[in-house]
C-alpha cells in the first residue's frame, strides 16, 4: 500500500511514518505547512504532489480539509480524516465528499476506545438515566480543541444509550444551580505529555459506575490509520467509520 501523509511532520506524523517503515508500507509524499527532513517528499501544499497513491492519510488539521478532500475528489482517492476539531460546517463537507469518494472519519482511531464506545452505551442503557453520565478527558499541553473529539463521541453513544434527549455541558462555573437529568457533562484537562485519557462516569444512587481507556504511546492511532486506510482502498464511495471496519472484521 502506498500513501500520502497529511500533517506528517507533526507528531502523530512522525508516529505514521515509523510505523509505516516497520509494517512495510510506503508513504510516497507527504505535506506540512512546516516542511522538515522525512525519508520521502514533504511539500508545503497538496497542490505540489504528483506521486501516485492509492490512499490519503490526513493528521493535519481542520483548516486543511477543503484542500484535503479536492485532491481526492480530483484523484478519486480514499482519505483517512484522523484530524479533530471539525465545525459544524466541516462535517457537512465530509458527508457531501462520502457521495464522491470513500471517506474515514473517527473520532478515535484506538481499538480500544471504539470498544469503550461499545461498552458506555450498553452501561447507558442497562444502567438508565436515574444515574447521571459525567466524562473526563485529558491530553497533552499542546492539545489545541476542547473537549476532545473522543468525549464528545463517547457523549453522543450515552446519549444513545439513554434514549436521546440528553445536552452536553462543558464544564462548570460559578453558581450553575442543580444538575439536570439533561446533562452529560464533560470536562478537559491539559497538562504534560499525556497521549489520551478518557473516562466515563455513571453515578447513581449509592454507587458509582467508570468505564475508562489510556492510551501510552500514540502508535496505537499510528496503527488505526493504517488499518483504516488499507480496510478504505477500494470501497464504494461513502462516510465509513472505525465501527464499519470492526464489524466487518468480527463479523
Amino acid at each position: 500500500m502506498n500513501i500520502i501523509l497529511c500533517g506528517a511532520c507533526g507528531r502523530m506524523g512522525k508516529n505514521v511514518t515509523e510505523l509505516a517503515a516497520e509494517r512495510g508500507i510506503e508513504i510516497v509524499a507527504g505535506v506540512d505547512v512546516r516542511p522538515a527532513p522525512a525519508p520521502y517528499p514533504v511539500y508545503e501544499s497538496l497542490s505540489k504532489v504528483t506521486e501516485q497513491a492509492d490512499a490519503v492519510v490526513d493528521f493535519s488539521a481542520p483548516a486543511a480539509l477543503e484542500e484535503v478532500l479536492a485532491f481526492c475528489k480530483a484523484r478519486a482517492l480514499p482519505v483517512v480524516l484522523a484530524a479533530t476539531g471539525y465545525s459544524e460546517d466541516d462535517l457537512a463537507r465530509i458527508r457531501k465528499a462520502g457521495g464522491e469518494i470513500a471517506v474515514f472519519k473517527t473520532g478515535n482511531l484506538s481499538v480500544g476506545i471504539n470498544l469503550l464506545q461499545y461498552l458506555v452505551k450498553k452501561a447507558a442503557e442497562i444502567l438508565g438515566d436515574t444515574f447521571d453520565a459525567e466524562i473526563v478527558e485529558r491530553h497533552h499541553h499542546f492539545k489545541k480543541d476542547a473537549p476532545s473529539g473522543t468525549a464528545l463521541m463517547l457523549a453522543e453513544s450515552v446519549n444513545e444509550g439513554f434514549g436521546g434527549g440528553k445536552e452536553n455541558v462543558c464544564g462548570r462555573c460559578g453558581m450553575v444551580g442543580e444538575r439536570s437529568r439533561k446533562e452529560i457533562g464533560i470536562h478537559a484537562v491539559r497538562g504534560g505529555t499525556i497521549v489520551g485519557e478518557h473516562e466515563v462516569m455513571f453515578a447513581g444512587e449509592d454507587e458509582i459506575v467508570t468505564l475508562s481507556h489510556s492510551a501510552r504511546s500514540r502508535k496505537v492511532f499510528a496503527a488505526g490509520a493504517l488499518k483504516a486506510a488499507a480496510w478504505l482502498i477500494d470501497r464504494a464511495p461513502g462516510l465509513y467509520d472505525m465501527s464499519d471496519l470492526l464489524k466487518e472484521q468480527f463479523n
